[in-house]
Parts: structure tokens; C-alpha cells; sequence
């Protein structure tokens, strides 16, 4: 299940920050056409917080955008999402974090 059409979002403070307090569900970053990092929770919380540097696999990839969906499976829906889009970094409640990244980056995958 990939995202649901919509028009990305640049990852940019003032684009996050039009997003209302208290919206839960799942948001995936990206630049160009790989998927960096599939997440969960408080949309506008979580990626205020990776605008500040909070995972710094995230500063190391550069996400340009972001898209979301509402919705209060979080947890189904993120594990869907990250099969789905294959993220460069994994959440530590997903499995390998930085690792998984690391390694996709010495196998050359560039997708």
C-alpha cells in the first residue's frame, strides 16, 4: 500500500507547521524518487523534530518532501508503508536503522 495521491509537501518548517497540532497517522520523506524515512505518530510533531536534526540518518539523506496520511492504525499502516516503499532508513521499532541505510548505500542500490 503506497501512499495516496497527493502533492508532496516541501520538508520545509513552514509546510509542517501548516499541518494541525494533534494529527496522527503515518508520513513518509523522500528526495527525488527514493524513499528515506517512513514514520508514524504526531505528523506535525515528528517531522518538526526531524527539522531539527532529531535522527541524524535524516541529515545525512537530505529529504526534500514529505506526504502523510491520517489515520489511527499508525502501526499497521507504517509496516505496510515501509514494505511498500522500502525506505533508505528504518525506524528502530521497524528493525535496522542506520544499518539498513549503510547498507543500502555500499550495495549501490541508488533507486
Amino acid at each position: 500500500m503506497p501512499f495516496p495521491p497527493q502533492k508532496p509537501q516541501p520538508f520545509e518548517r513552514a509546510s509542517v507547521e501548516a499541518v494541525a497540532a494533534g494529527t496522527v497517522g503515518c508520513y513518509g520523506l523522500f528526495r527525488k524518487d527514493r524513499w528515506v524515512y517512513i514514520g508514524k505518530g504526531d505528523i506535525r510533531q515528528r517531522l518538526l523534530a526531524h527539522l531539527q536534526g532529531d535522527n541524524p540518518s535524516l541529515v545525512d539523506h537530505q529529504p526534500t518532501h514529505w506526504v502523510a496520511v491520517e489515520t489511527v492504525d499508525y502501526d499497521s499502516v507504517e509496516r505496510e508503508l515501509v514494505v511498500a516503499c522500502d525506505p533508505l532508513c528504518r525506524s528502530p521499532a521497524n528493525g535496522d536503522g542506520a544499518q539498513r541505510s549503510q547498507a543500502t548505500d555500499r550495495a549501490g542500490s541508488g533507486r
